[in-house]
């Protein structure tokens, strides 16, 4: 058995919901948990059995994803790649355009991951349930859709499948539907056998054909989406299926949603890597640690503070004494000076909060009332113009005086702040 794995991490031009993070690093190498974003996808495949190759696809230029993927290689036993598109191809056209990259080798099967899914990976139950298809020489099962459910409002959002309870046929695919379809959604997370490469290119020729004879807007005669052109094709053809699971599972759209996506992977980290989280004796000098947090090994943290629950603290980053934090990420270099308090915040890369200075958001958490509630990303102005509660965000280098109060604020990086600020987008 040989099995590959692509992680698709779009580029620059995507992504625009999550800065000003994304800003100054690419949204995919994000810390959530401590780790970059894809290292956690990564380290699902790495550990898939018989997965030998990790394809990146994206276009981001390769100076700012190699440093990373040459990390990942010394990390991980696997072979790990980045292959960079020139244009935008879509979720389909970057796969079929790399297509001889994939298929070399012949692996029996390969994963495509979306890059800011954050999950649970449930890959070695995904193939299993793949490989268990019944196939026929006619007809063999070409993708396997890992599902969930949704609340029924919320399903709208996502791409909605049908499925035959019996044999997991999906018989209805719909991305983004504007009237209610099915509240089981897809998770963008997938395993496909190499035998999708003729449906794509047919799919492939047929879209370029239409392109040239009537025009096609402002896309590419390249760019091909694998949810509407694809998936939509395929569905009710007896050749995709799709695995219902009950993991968790979240997008990672907005900053608030990183906040929610580190709680729960600090939750995972209990069982499947508890040397990564902190416990009171043994984190900076016996700080209070109140479950779960990640403290980076390079980190300073005076005694007398108290982290927890759901913090992570990056590399370098200095928290002076009677320091609070609940609910937050702390990037690298950072330093958060003595008796301050942050709460569901995420403080950017080498900023700096001032003695007893507050830095307050708001949560964003899905509804705990409704059952398979997933995260809302709320655009950041309501329809009067108002900004939108969410957790503060302070960018890169920003600095915040001792003294006053942030609440609900965005503040775009290289900022040197000299007031309080509420419900404000400092640009």
């Amino acid at each position: 058995m040989m099995l590959k794995a692509v992680i698709l991490i779009g580029g620059p031009e995507k992504g625009t919901r999550f800065r000003p993070l994304s800003l100054d690093i690419p949204k995919p190498l994000f810390p959530v948990g401590g780790l970059p974003l894809i290292q956690h996808h990564i380290e699902a495949c790495a550990s898939t059995p018989g997965l030998k190759e990790i394809l990146l696809i994206g276009f981001y230029s390769v100076a700012q994803i190699q440093p990373f993927v040459n990390d990942m290689q010394h990390q991980y036993n696997v072979t790990i790649k980045y292959l960079q598109e020139f244009v935008a191809l879509g979720t389909a056209g970057g796969l079929f355009h790399f297509r001889d990259q994939i298929r070399s080798g012949s692996p029996d099967a390969f994963f495509v991951m979306n890059g800011d899914v954050c999950a649970d990976f449930p890959l070695v139950d995904l193939y299993n349930f793949h490989k268990s298809l019944p196939s026929s020489c006619n007809s063999k099962a070409l993708v396997t859709i890992m599902g969930t459910e949704a609340t029924r409002q919320q399903s709208l959002n996502y791409g909605c499948m049908v499925t035959n309870k019996e044999s997991h046929e999906v018989t209805h695919y719909v991305e983004k539907p504007n009237s209610y379809v099915s509240t089981l959604i897809n998770c963008g997370i997938y395993i496909f056998s190499l035998d999708v490469f003729q449906t794509i290119g047919e799919i492939f020729t047929m879209k370029q054909e239409e392109y040239y004879k009537i025009g096609n807007g402002n896309k590419e005669a390249g760019n091909l989406q694998l949810e509407q052109d694809i998936l939509a094709s395929l569905a009710g053809t007896g050749r995709m299926f799709a695995m219902q699971t009950s993991n968790w599972w979240s997008q990672l759209k907005t900053a608030g949603s990183a906040i929610y996506a580190n709680r729960h992977y600090l939750q995972l980290y209990k069982t499947k890597h508890p040397e990564r989280l902190a416990i009171s004796e043994g984190a900076g000098e016996h700080c209070s640690i109140l479950p779960d947090v990640h403290i980076d090994s390079t980190a300073s943290v005076h005694p007398t503070a108290v982290l927890g629950p759901n913090v992570s603290i990056g590399p370098g980053v200095t928290v002076g004494s009677g320091v609070r934090i609940r609910e937050s990420i702390i990037l690298s270099e950072a330093t958060i000076d003595e008796h301050s308090l942050i709460l569901h915040s995420i403080i950017g890369r080498g900023s700096r909060v001032g003695r007893w200075a507050r830095v307050e958001g708001t949560p964003s958490d899905p509804d705990p009332n409704k059952p398979f509630a997933k995260m809302e990303n709320p655009p950041l102005f309501n329809k009067d113009g108002r900004l939108n509660p969410s957790i503060t965000i302070l960018g890169c280098s920003v600095s915040v005086p001792s003294e006053t109060i942030l609440l609900n604020t965005i503040v775009l990086p290289n900022k040197e702040l000299s007031r309080s600020i509420k419900n404000e987008i400092i640009l």
